[in-house]
């Protein structure tokens, strides 16, 4: 999976270097990233922490605006989505998690190899999405942004390509090559790096890294995806205190969304805003693990 996930951004930095001023410019990484944050933003603060896990609440044109980002990032509706990760949740590592890397796969490098690529991007192809959306998403049903979005998802897929189409074309003084190294690299390589960081904090989070606290499924926390997941590599910290807006609990976990959320409450964006204390946060690490 670090193979997966790294050598095809090792090969994107090299396409740069090789085609630089031919089919790569400032433009075209400048859109890259942007679309990747943004999107990016709407995957990890709109789709994850505020829709699935209610950690925050957002006024209303804050709200439509990061569903919208996520549905752009093109890894299904709103609400599916949310629903995928509560069963997620629900199941974590065990018979139902519909992406865990470690059930019913055998034993052995191969049984790891399987469930890695399963967990990766795999269940995919063999889950039925959302399976129980109206029982585990009926609170995001009820609501109409929600719904508006989540029934609007296609438009907004589009628009994850358009818009890097249309402003490569108007930031380079009306080129069409602009426009089309725009899709390129702020449609194509941004939507595939996207899906790929995403994809890996349910397989290498749940693979490889550090398990502070006890806990009955195997997420871990994984400082090198810290910086492009945004800070949804601490993965192990978000699964024992799933409702928190801030998933990096020290000032050594960098945590890009926490702090954006973190900004919006000192400016009145966001409200409520759930996170552990750090009596909480003691009474976990010192907690013995069941058996």
């Amino acid at each position: 999976m670090l193979a997966i996930t790294g050598i095809p951004l090792i090969g994107v930095v090299v396409a740069v270097v090789l085609l630089w001023n031919l089919a790569v410019g400032w433009t075209d990484l400048v859109l890259l990233a942007v679309m990747y944050m943004l999107m990016g933003l709407g995957i990890t603060i709109g789709f994850h922490r505020m829709l699935t896990h209610s950690a925050f609440e957002a006024v209303a044109p804050l709200k439509a605006l990061l569903l919208i980002f996520g549905s752009m990032a093109v890894q299904g509706r709103a609400i599916d989505w949310a629903v995928d990760h509560r069963t997620h949740h629900a199941h974590s590592d065990k018979e139902g998690d519909p992406h865990s890397p470690h059930h019913g796969f055998g034993g052995g490098i191969g049984g790891q190899l399987r469930g890695l690529l399963h967990a990766h991007m795999g269940w995919m192809f063999i889950t039925t999405p959302a399976r129980e959306r109206e029982r585990l998403g009926r609170d995001l049903i009820q609501d109409p942004i929600i719904r508006f979005v989540d029934r609007t998802f296609l438009l907004w897929a589009v628009m994850g390509f358009v818009l890097p189409f249309v402003l490569g074309f108007a930031l380079t003084g009306g080129e069409w090559s602009g426009a089309f190294t725009g899709l390129l690299w702020g449609g194509v390589v941004r939507l595939f790096l996207n899906h790929h960081v995403t994809w890996s904090v349910n397989s290498i989070c749940h693979f490889f890294g550090h398990r502070p606290f006890p806990t009955y499924d195997q997420s871990t926390n994984n400082w090198l995806l810290a910086i492009p997941s945004l800070g949804e590599s601490w993965h192990h910290n978000h699964h024992v205190f799933p409702t928190s807006a801030v998933h990096g609990l020290s000032a050594k976990q960098f945590d890009i969304s926490g702090l954006l959320i973190r900004s919006w409450e000192k400016i009145g964006l966001v409200r409520n805003v759930r996170r552990p204390t750090p009596e909480q946060i003691n009474r976990k690490l010192s907690r013995q693990e069941q058996p």
